[in-house]
C-alpha cells in the first residue's frame, strides 16, 4: 500500500513549493543592479538583517529620503492635474531612460515652476475677486444710498439728531474721508459698505446690532454672481451690505467686527457720477485681469499636461528605486565594507533563474568580482508558496483567510475548488437562480481584461476577484437545482414523465391526494409530482437531512485521511498510530455507521426508525432491535462498534504523550554528564534545535495539549456532524422563500385581470428575487459553506500556522508604498 502511494504522481497545489535558504555576497558596485534584476524576477524573499536598527540608522537612508521626497512631488503633480480637470493616464511618449539624479533635478524644476505659477495665479485671482466684489458693492450700495432719500429719513431711522456740514453730500466713504487731510466730522452720519459670505450675514447683522446698541441701519442685498475662493477653488455666495452709523466709537467697533467676520470693506462715493466713473474703471480692470488669468491658466495647463504625459513612468521609476533602496537597507556590509551580504528564501525551481539574473547584473555593472550565491541551512521554518492561476487563486485566498498553510502540509485549497461551490449549491439549489448567477459570472469573466485595469469599489473588487468562484457556484447550483427539480421553486418534467398518476378520473385536477406510482422512477432528481403533495415537506426534509449527514461524514473522513498523508509526509508514525487510526475508528464507529444505515434504508425501503436505533445503541446496546433491524447481525455489530468508539478515546489520549516522553529521555540520556567535560566552544556547536527541544519539552504541557485535542475531536465529531445539518436547513429556507414569492406575489398578482396590478406584482417578485434570493441568500450560503470548510473540514488536519512567501517583486508594488 505504501509503495503504491509513493508511486503516485505529485499533485499540483497539494504541497507548497520546496524552499531553500540562500546567502548572497554582492560587490557594492553591482548591488543596485542585482537587486533591481531580482525585483523584476520576483522570486527571492529577503530577510531583514538590520531588524535591530531604526530606519534612520541604515546605510541607504539618504537615498530612501530622496525617493520619498520625489514621491511627494509626484503626488503634488497628480493633485494639480486632478484640480485642473486633466487626465494623467495619457499614453506616455517614447523617451530615453533618465537617471535618478536627472529626474530629481527635473522634478524640482517642475515643482518650483508650478508653485510660482500657482502663487501668481492666486494673487491675480485675489485681485480679480477684490475688484469683482468692489463692483458688486458699488452697484448694490449705490442703490441703498439713492433710496435713503434725505438726511431727515436717516435721522428718523437712527432716532438721533445729526448735525452735518454743508458739503456732506459731496463726502465719500469713511475710508476716503479718513484719507482727506484736515477733515473732522465728528457728529455727522456715516456709512461703511462691503461684502460678506451669505452664510455669515445673519450673525454679522446681529453682532452689529448688539455692538452699537441698535444705533445703526443695516441694508443688504445678495450678489448677482458667485465668487471663486482662490484657496479652495470653490464658488461662494456673497452678500453686499451698507451699515449707517454715527460716531467714531461706533466706526471702530464696526470695523473690528468686519475684520472678525472676514467681511471686505470698500469705499463707495455718494456722488452718482463718481460711482459710474469708478464702476467703468473697475469693469475695465476686470476685463484686463480676466484676459491675464485665462492666459495664465492656459500656460499652467500646458505645463501640467507636459508633466502628465511622463507622470506614470516617473512614478513607476521612483517607486521601483525606493523599493530597491529599502531592500538594500535589509542587507549587511561585510567587514571590508566592499560587499553587501544578504539572506533570504527562494523556491528550489527558481535557483537557476536567480543565478542567471545575478550573473547578468555582474556583466551589466562591469564588476570585476562576481556575485556569490550559495545555499545555507536555516533553523526557522521556510515560508509557504503556492503557484496559483486565475481559477485557483480565489480558492487559495479563501483558505489563507483562515490561516496560511504550514510549510509543505496538505493544502485544503485542492479540494476546496470543488467542495466549496458544491456545498454552496446544496444550500442554494435552484437552477433558475443558478442561471442568474451564471450570467453575472460570465459578464465578469468576459470583461476581465477591461475590469482588471480599472479602479473598482470595494464590493465590485471583491466580486471581480471571486468571479471564478461565482462561476463554479452557479454551475453547481444549476446541477443541484436539477436534482431538486426547482426553477424559481417551480418543478418541470425535463427528464420525462412523472412516475405517478391519478388513481381514477376524479382526481385529474388534484395534486394532494389520489396519486399512485405506475411506472419506473423519475430518471434524474426529484419527481415533479412531489410538488404540492401532502407528503412533499416530510419527504424533502428526510431526503435533504440524510443527504447532509452523508456529505458531512464524507468530508470529515476526507479531512482525517489528509491528516494521514500529512503524518506520512513528515514521517510521523506516532500521529498515524495514535491519532489518525483512533480518530478514523471513532468517527466511523458512530457516524459512519449512521451513514451506512441511511444508505441501507434507502436501498431496502425499510421503515426503521434510525433515531431509535442510534439512541438505544448507547442506552441499551444488547436489547433486541425488533422492527428497527435493517440487516442480519446488526446488534452484535453495534456492540463491537460501540466498544471500538470507547477504546478509541484513551487510544487518542494516553499513548502519544508517554511515548514522546520516553523518546525524549532516550535521546538526551547522559547528555548532562557529557557536558561536564566539554568546553564552552563545544556548547556553542550544539544545534539550536536540539537545545530548544531539550529545554522546552514539558510532559504536563504535552499531556494537557493531547487531552484538549482528544476532547475537542470527540465533542467535535458530534457537533460537526450536527453542523452539516445547516445544508438541509438553508436548502429548505431557500426553497420555501422561493415558493412564497412565487405563489403569494407573482401568482396572486397574476390572478387579477388588471395590467397595473400584474406589473406591480412582477416588479415586487423581480425585486425579491434579485435582492433577497440572489444577494442575501447567496451571501448566507457562501458564509455557511465557508464555516463548514474552515471549522468542520480543516480542523481535522490543517494547522494553518505558516507564513506567506513574500518575495521582493516590482509587480506587487502599489501606490500605497510611496
Amino acid at each position: 500500500m505504501e509503495r503504491f502511494i509513493d508511486n503516485w504522481p505529485p499533485m499540483d497545489l497539494m504541497r507548497s513549493e520546496k524552499m531553500t535558504f540562500v546567502q548572497l555576497i554582492i560587490p557594492v558596485e553591482s548591488a543596485h543592479r542585482a537587486v533591481s534584476y531580482l525585483g523584476e524576477l520576483g522570486l527571492l524573499q529577503f530577510r531583514d538583517l538590520n531588524a535591530d536598527k531604526s530606519p534612520f540608522q541604515r546605510t541607504f537612508v539618504n537615498q530612501v529620503k530622496r525617493c520619498a521626497e520625489m514621491s511627494r512631488k509626484l503626488r503634488f503633480f497628480k493633485d494639480q492635474i486632478g484640480k485642473a480637470g486633466l487626465l494623467s493616464s495619457m499614453r506616455p511618449v517614447i523617451q530615453p531612460d533618465i537617471e535618478l539624479e536627472e529626474l530629481e533635478i527635473q522634478l524640482a524644476e517642475h515643482e518650483n515652476e508650478l508653485i510660482e505659477m500657482n502663487a501668481n495665479s492666486e494673487k491675480l485671482r485675489q485681485s480679480y475677486n477684490e475688484l469683482l466684489e468692489f463692483k458688486i458693492v458699488l452697484q448694490k450700495a449705490g442703490g441703498f444710498l439713492v433710496s435713503s432719500g434725505s438726511h431727515a429719513v436717516s435721522e428718523r431711522e437712527l432716532n438721533e439728531n445729526v448735525y452735518s456740514n454743508n458739503d456732506y453730500v459731496e463726502t465719500a466713504s469713511l475710508l476716503e474721508q479718513e484719507m482727506r487731510p484736515g477733515r473732522s466730522d465728528q457728529s455727522g452720519l456715516r456709512f461703511i459698505s462691503g461684502i460678506i459670505c451669505k452664510s455669515k450675514a445673519l450673525k454679522f447683522e446681529r453682532m452689529l446690532f448688539r455692538a452699537t446698541r441698535g444705533n445703526m441701519l443695516f441694508n443688504q442685498a445678495p450678489a448677482d454672481e458667485e465668487i471663486m475662493d482662490p484657496v479652495s477653488c470653490e464658488m461662494v455666495e456673497k452678500t453686499a451690505f451698507v451699515v449707517f452709523f454715527s460716531g467714531e466709537q461706533a466706526k471702530s467697533k464696526i470695523l473690528k467686527i468686519c475684520e472678525a467676520f472676514g467681511a471686505n470693506c470698500y469705499p463707495v462715493p455718494e456722488d452718482t457720477t463718481k460711482q459710474r466713473q469708478i464702476t467703468r474703471e473697475v469693469s475695465s480692470r476686470l476685463d484686463e485681469l480676466e484676459v491675464t488669468l485665462d492666459a495664465g491658466i492656459r500656460h499652467r495647463n500646458k505645463a501640467i499636461t507636459s508633466i502628465g504625459i511622463h507622470l506614470a513612468k516617473w512614478t513607476n521609476m521612483v517607486r521601483r528605486e525606493k523599493a530597491v533602496y529599502d531592500t538594500l537597507n535589509m542587507l549587511n556590509f561585510d567587514v571590508t565594507k566592499k560587499c553587501l551580504v544578504g539572506e533570504g528564501w527562494c523556491p528550489i525551481f527558481a535557483k537557476t533563474q536567480i543565478q542567471a539574473a545575478l550573473q547578468r547584473a555582474t556583466i551589466d555593472s562591469n564588476s570585476q568580482v562576481g556575485i556569490i550565491f550559495h545555499l545555507m541551512d536555516a533553523v526557522e521554518s521556510p515560508p509557504t508558496y503556492f503557484r496559483t492561476n486565475k481559477l485557483t487563486n480565489a480558492f487559495q485566498e479563501i483558505v489563507d483567510a483562515y490561516g496560511v498553510a504550514r510549510y509543505q502540509e496538505a493544502n485544503p485549497a485542492v479540494y476546496t475548488v470543488i467542495t466549496f461551490p458544491f456545498l454552496f449549491a446544496v444550500m442554494f439549489g435552484d437552477w433558475g437562480h443558478g442561471i442568474c448567477l451564471l450570467l453575472g459570472a460570465l459578464v465578469l469573466i468576459a470583461r476581465e481584461s477591461k475590469l482588471s485595469t480599472q479602479k473598482l469599489g470595494s464590493f465590485m473588487e471583491m466580486l471581480f476577484g471571486g468571479r471564478y468562484v461565482l462561476l463554479l457556484m452557479s454551475l453547481f447550483s444549476i446541477y443541484c437545482g436539477l436534482i431538486y427539480n426547482e426553477f424559481f421553486s417551480v418543478p418541470y418534467h425535463i427528464f420525462g414523465g412523472s412516475a405517478y398518476k391519478c388513481r381514477d378520473t376524479t382526481c385529474s385536477d388534484a395534486y394532494t391526494a389520489g396519486l399512485v406510482k405506475y411506472q419506473d422512477p423519475y430518471p434524474f432528481g426529484v419527481d415533479p409530482s412531489w410538488r404540492g403533495s401532502r407528503s412533499e415537506l416530510p419527504f424533502l426534509n428526510s431526503l435533504k437531512m440524510k443527504m447532509s449527514i452523508l456529505l458531512g461524514v464524507a468530508q470529515m473522513n476526507l479531512g482525517i485521511l489528509l491528516s494521514y498523508f500529512n503524518a506520512r509526509f513528515f514521517s510521523s508514525s506516532l500521529d498515524i498510530r495514535y491519532q489518525f487510526v483512533p480518530q478514523l475508528i471513532f468517527l466511523n464507529s458512530l457516524f459512519g455507521y449512521l451513514s451506512l444505515l441511511v444508505i441501507i434504508k434507502w436501498c431496502t425501503g425499510s421503515q426503521a426508525d434510525l433515531y431509535h436505533v442510534m439512541i438505544y445503541m448507547f442506552l441499551s446496546p444488547t436489547d433486541d432491535l425488533g422492527e428497527n433491524q435493517l440487516f442480519w447481525g446488526q446488534r452484535p455489530l453495534q456492540i463491537i462498534l460501540l466498544l471500538l468508539a470507547i477504546i478509541a478515546v484513551p487510544w487518542m489520549l494516553f499513548p502519544k504523550p508517554f511515548i514522546l516522553k520516553r523518546l525524549h529521555t532516550e535521546r538526551f540520556q547522559g547528555r548532562t554528564y557529557g557536558m561536564l567535560g566539554t568546553s564552552e566552544m563545544d556548547l556553542e556547536v550544539e544545534p539550536d534545535s536540539a537545545r530548544q527541544h531539550h529545554e522546552d519539552f514539558n510532559f504536563s504541557e504535552v499531556f494537557v495539549h493531547q487531552m484538549i485535542h482528544s476532547i475537542e475531536f470527540v465533542l467535535g465529531a458530534v457537533s460537526n456532524t450536527a453542523s452539516y445539518l445547516r445544508l438541509w436547513a438553508l436548502s429548505l429556507a431557500h426553497s420555501e422563500l422561493s415558493t412564497v414569492f412565487y405563489e403569494k406575489v407573482l401568482l396572486l398578482a397574476w390572478g387579477y385581470d388588471n395590467l397595473i396590478i400584474r406589473l406591480v406584482g412582477l416588479a415586487v417578485f423581480a425585486f425579491a428575487t434579485a435582492f433577497i434570493l440572489l444577494m442575501m441568500e447567496t451571501l448566507s450560503a457562501f458564509l455557511h459553506a465557508l464555516r463548514l470548510h474552515w471549522v468542520e473540514f480543516q480542523n481535522k488536519f490543517y494547522h494553518g500556522d505558516g507564513y506567506k512567501f513574500s518575495p521582493f517583486s516590482f509587480a506587487s508594488l502599489t501606490e500605497d508604498e510611496d
